[in-house]
């Protein structure tokens, strides 16, 4: 054990050195560089998905020439970066620094955008392209986060040329926030949780009206209504739902588990 713990230490060792031996041999090379130099170096670098040593040359900019908008851009593509590179926790730290150190910054809007970007975080993977990913089964509180920040961009600066795209997400992740409430609903539905169930779906008819999951809602209450004999709160939630959705399945038959989407049996 001894032996494969001095290896694995050694191996991490070995790995800074390399980094560190790394960052000086940039450093030296670029000692002499201007900042446009170092700057153009650096976007070339990004720009070939060289991410790393992107963020070294941004980095050796930042440190060198403090001052000036080569600095503020310099701080936005590092966040870009990390962005790209896979490290959202690092990317959302390096935009909220230039939040905080440049607030009147003329692309103040463009880190709101990157901020929602990263908050939001696609999963591009093979099975969530194949099933329309659906972004209820998204943490809400990541949903919540991005919501905000593109919210904030779209109020500050509507006419950004970010803000459209923007806006595009903010419906999507409303989407989203309402199926988790619709995934809450659900499962106490089928653990016979019935005035949970109501509560759950009276909150999406309230908040998220104009989502897909309203219908649903209204049959999961319907059904609770029956389950705890109250059949006129029953029946006048069957009227909302024939009035708003005359050729739902759930007119034919009561909720079931089994009519959830088909991709929610490979979770």
């Amino acid at each position: 054990m001894k032996k494969i713990l001095l290896v694995v230490t050694l191996g991490l060792a070995l790995a800074g050195c390399a980094s560190t031996e790394a960052t000086d041999k940039d450093a030296q090379i670029t000692q002499s560089w201007s900042v446009e130099k170092l700057y153009t170096e650096a976007q070339d670098e990004l720009n070939s998905r060289n991410y790393t040593r992107a963020i070294k040359l941004y980095e050796l900019l930042q440190s060198r020439f403090p001052t000036g908008i080569y600095a503020q851009q310099a701080r936005l593509d590092t966040a870009y970066a990390y962005y790209k590179d896979e490290q959202p926790a690092m990317a959302l730290a390096e935009v909220e620094r230039f939040e905080k150190l440049y607030p009147q910054s003329p692309s103040l809007d463009y880190a709101l955008y990157l901020k929602g970007l990263i908050l939001f975080n696609e999963d591009k993977s093979f099975v969530n392209k194949l099933a329309a990913q659906d972004w209820s089964d998204r943490d809400p509180k990541a949903n919540r986060e991005a919501y905000a920040a593109f919210a904030q961009l779209v109020e500050r600066f509507p006419q950004s040329r970010y803000a459209d795209d923007a806006r595009d997400r903010m419906a999507k992740l409303v989407d989203a926030l309402a199926g988790n409430e619709m995934a809450v609903a659900r499962y106490y539905m089928n653990r016979g949780a019935y005035l949970a169930a109501i509560n759950r779906s009276q909150k999406i008819i309230a908040q998220f009206q104009n989502t897909r999951f309203v219908e649903e809602a209204l049959a999961i209450m319907e059904l609770s209504y029956k389950r705890i004999d109250r059949p006129q709160l029953a029946a006048d939630t069957r009227r909302v739902l024939e009035q708003n959705f005359p050729q739902s399945p759930y007119l034919q038959q009561d909720w079931k588990p089994d009519m959830m989407p088909w991709w929610r049996y490979w979770k």
